[in-house]
């Protein structure tokens, strides 16, 4: 397991470890899900200038976490009916800051849809990390926790929100091999 002090680093060595996008980005939703001894983390991927994404990489801490509606095998637009049902990629679209949800059932309907959130992924607590750059949303990286909520500490946004810049360029490049 990665200590979570080390996560930026870590991801910093296999952003600059020369493999292709897709395995560099596989390994970082693993690094990141024990790093923070999350139960899934997923990363959605985005083709920013074409309005499209996916989720295209899943971890899952082993088999009892449920794999519900994690892998997309094909790019969706994401700015019309899923931006207008789903607050969390409203707000990311928007260029807002990530949201790190404790508890998805005491979360407010400004923060996030609840019905959406159980129905589409079931999870408890989770980050909404948002990957941005030129004003642009490049992806998601999603760590998440079921069945109990989570207070994510101080350390772990500032660990999350450190290594977000350092997967905008494996995005794009990821990007633009489909």
């Amino acid at each position: 397991m990665i200590p979570l002090h080390a996560l930026s680093a870590t991801i910093d060595e296999l952003v600059t470890s020369g493999q292709n996008p897709a395995e560099i980005l596989n390994q970082v939703v693993q690094v990141v899900g024990t790093a923070l001894d999350a139960d899934r983390c997923f990363l959605y991927v985005r083709q920013p200038d074409r309005g499209r994404g996916r989720t295209a990489f899943c971890w899952r801490k082993n088999e009892t976490i449920p794999d519900k509606n994690t892998i997309q095998p094909n790019w969706q637009a994401d700015t019309g009916a899923l931006a207008a049902e789903d607050p969390l990629i409203r707000a990311a679209l928007a260029m807002k800051p990530s949201v790190y949800v404790d508890d998805v059932d005491t979360a407010g309907p400004d923060v996030l849809n609840r019905q959406f959130e159980r129905e589409t992924f079931g999870h408890r607590a989770l980050v909404h990390a948002h990957i941005q750059r030129d004003n642009k949303l490049w992806g998601i990286l999603q760590p998440c926790l079921f069945g109990n909520p989570r207070h994510w500490t101080a350390e772990e946004k500032a660990q999350i929100e450190a290594i977000l810049p350092q997967l905008q360029p494996v995005i794009a490049a990821y990007g633009t091999a489909d």
